[in-house]
């Protein structure tokens, strides 16, 4: 018989400040600090919390959408750097683990940004980052394609924890490669 931890998760149902990278960040180590003032040894946030998601490939047109997409890439933050060090160390203050999805730029590409979930354990570690590997048709207009690289597990103080992005969670052979390697959360 399995000896599985018993733990308290946080599904974080919040808006980010849309656009504002600063005071999400803020937000989410606020959220952070309440979850675990409630008990939760794990918070989990929505896709790109940090800081919006783009709506506007869904209602207009490239064109249109532009102007957001330009905002968009302004507040998305880079991989390691100073945003995602302040939410790691809210993680370590407050001994929780968190998964946040964020619109990852990237330092290589002038306007190639990503859908990533990046995992932080309890200790304040940031363990890696799954980067969205399709993202879907309107989706294609913002987000650069993630790779296979990005599908990890990692073992954290509430078991072997993992991710996918919305709609990847439909895709088999992305679910089995994080069940192969014994995923429990």
């Amino acid at each position: 018989m399995l000896n599985l931890p018993v733990f308290k998760a946080a599904a974080v149902q919040a808006a980010p400040v849309f656009l504002d990278t600063d005071a999400t960040v803020d937000k989410t180590c606020a959220l952070i600090a309440e979850a675990a003032g409630n008990g939760a040894s794990l918070v989990a946030f929505p896709e790109v919390f940090v800081s919006a998601y783009p709506y506007w490939s869904w209602v207009m047109n490239p064109v249109q959408g532009s102007p957001w997409f330009e905002k968009l890439c302004k507040s998305a933050i880079e991989l390691p750097g100073p945003e995602i060090r302040r939410i790691a160390q809210a993680a370590r203050q407050h001994r929780v683990n968190v998964v946040v999805g964020v619109n990852e730029r990237s330092r290589h590409g002038v306007g190639t940004i990503y859908n990533t979930m990046v995992f932080i354990n309890n200790e304040g570690r940031i363990l890696g980052r799954h980067r969205k590997l399709v993202p879907t048709w309107a989706e294609k207009l913002t987000w650069a394609h993630g790779d296979g690289e990005s599908l990890r597990v990692y073992d954290t103080s509430v078991g072997k924890l993992g991710g996918l992005a919305c709609g990847e969670n439909t895709n088999t052979l992305a679910r089995f490669s994080l069940l192969a390697q014994g995923e429990m959360v």
